[in-house]
């Protein structure tokens, strides 16, 4: 059955929508690779009006009039009959989204864009100068625009649980809670036994690499994967990151660190997988939530797969070992099972995205608990360095020298992003809960990649998670792939699996 009139308007509407989100992304990406830092201020007011524009599209009377045609807009209900699924849950989206972005004003709208483009900048230069004080009076402001989002959007039991809503519908504070604390549980425990054991050497990996070195090698890994060159471009950020304008314009950016080269490769791992889950959206449904990821979490997922399953595994290197060695003469007498041993090393350490695999997630629930005690007011902008430096110390064993170090390291509250950490976390819970599955089904994995043969795990990826946009929500889509609900054993039995072997215990 053909989709009423009204049906086909919405979709045409949606897909402008979609096309203005591209160009903002372009916009970002831009400031963050390309744009001279004197073109801060124009850029803050491009972004601003666009924004503005988008929102008001999203929120229009054209939009919720086609919208009212098609659904009971208190419940929801579809009033058409005939529609197929895939419609029915474009609906089903378009109608959650319309609800939630029209609680916001146009004016909040503005006003949160123009503070949080001119803030990131102040956090990059309060990075670069170490001083936390530069940062603090943005911080404050970004603060009280995400309680006032909290209060608009509505809540049940926390704040934090209508920011967290935006990145990751299907948790909420209490759950969170839960999670993290088993998951802090059993990886203090795994942890404990680590630095029990006799601790690798690995200071080979931390010589200097130059940057014309380090970028022929990020080119040469980028050319290995199963990426489409015409689709996809390598740059350079203060901050690695992807973004994409389609399924066939994807962007990512590494970053170069003089004496952690391996951090430069990782970065392009995380990022490519990223690229690939939005390469794999569907392109016969761009433009509307089937062509869209489903949370941020499931984003992280497909980043941490493939940079720590599959990019910190023995099988990946057994290929690409003997090729970058021939690439970088420092390797030459350095063996396959020492640099891998070597890659995998676990120390407590200050940075996030430099952080081993076992104490990851210990960063991400520090983050968690921080921001979460922000936005209740129970922790002061004023207070937040030490109470960077008390929580890293309890949880990791490690205190910070400086802020660049400590609660500057990372971009996201200059964006206003409160509620999106703990994705990193869940996206390495779904990664190997996901995982457990591809691996019944392709029990030869290994000696597949020992091969070099890396486009099978993209392209299950794509049947199993990526082609479904959000026709399935986060909780659904574990489900539907595994047949079980999210939980960590996935994850903490592959730690402790891996690590057992790693550290001989």
């Amino acid at each position: 059955m053909k989709p009423p009139k009204s049906f086909t308007d919405l979709r045409e509407l949606s897909t402008e929508i979609h096309h203005l989100n591209s160009a903002l992304a372009l916009l970002h990406w831009d400031q963050e690779t390309y744009m001279p830092a004197g073109g801060i201020n124009p850029r803050s007011h491009q972004i601003s009006i666009l924004s503005t524009l988008i929102h008001e599209k999203k929120t229009s009377r054209k939009f919720k009039q086609c919208l009212q045609k098609l659904v009971h807009m208190p419940s929801g209900k579809p009033k058409v009959k005939g529609l197929s699924k895939i419609h029915l849950a474009m609906l089903r989206e378009w109608h959650k989204d319309f609800n939630r972005a029209g609680k916001l004003p146009a004016s909040f709208i503005e006003t949160f864009s123009q503070v949080t483009s001119e803030a990131s900048q102040i956090w990059a230069a309060a990075k670069k100068e170490n001083n936390f004080k530069i940062f603090a009076p943005f911080l404050e402001k970004i603060i009280g625009l995400c309680r006032k989002k909290a209060e608009i959007y509505g809540f049940e039991d926390h704040p934090y649980d209508a920011l967290l809503e935006t990145y990751e519908p299907c948790m909420t504070t209490r759950k969170i809670d839960v999670i993290f604390g088993g998951l802090q549980k059993q990886l203090t425990a795994l942890l404990k036994k680590i630095t029990a054991a006799k601790q690798i050497d690995d200071r080979f990996l931390h010589r200097k690499v130059s940057d014309e070195k380090q970028l022929e090698l990020a080119n040469w890994l980028v050319a290995n994967l199963p990426a489409d060159p015409a689709y996809t471009r390598l740059d350079l950020s203060a901050h690695p990151f992807s973004t994409a304008l389609h399924p066939h314009d994807s962007r990512i950016t590494t970053r170069v660190l003089p004496n952690a080269f391996m951090s430069n490769l990782l970065s392009v791992l995380h990022e490519a997988g990223h690229s690939f889950y939005e390469m794999g959206l569907s392109t016969e449904y761009w433009g509307t939530p089937i062509g869209e990821a489903t949370s941020l979490s499931i984003h992280e997922s497909q980043s941490r797969l493939w940079e720590t399953i599959i990019g910190r595994g023995l099988p990946f290197w057994t290929h690409f070992y003997p090729q970058m060695k021939k690439k970088l003469p420092l390797l030459k007498n350095i063996p396959l099972d020492k640099f891998y041993r070597s890659l995998n090393k676990v120390q407590p350490s200050l940075i996030r995205v430099e952080a081993d695999e076992v104490t990851y997630c210990l960063h991400v629930i520090v983050r968690f608990e921080i921001e979460k005690a922000l936005i209740e007011g129970k922790l002061s902008v004023a207070d937040l360095p030490e109470a960077w430096n008390a929580k890293m110390k309890e949880y990791l064993g490690v205190t910070p020298t400086n802020d660049a170090q400590g609660c500057l390291q990372d971009i996201h509250w200059s964006l206003g992003d409160f509620g999106y950490f703990p994705t990193y976390a869940l996206g390495n819970l779904f990664a190997a809960h996901f995982f457990s599955a591809f691996s019944k089904q392709h029990p030869d994995w290994e000696k597949k990649v020992e091969q070099g043969e890396l486009a099978f795990i993209r392209d299950w990826l794509k049947v199993n998670i990526h082609q479904w946009g959000r026709m399935y929500n986060s909780e659904e889509l574990a489900k539907r792939v595994t047949g079980k609900a999210l939980s960590e054993k996935a994850y903490c039995s592959y730690l402790k699996k891996k690590y057992a072997k790693i550290y001989k215990f």
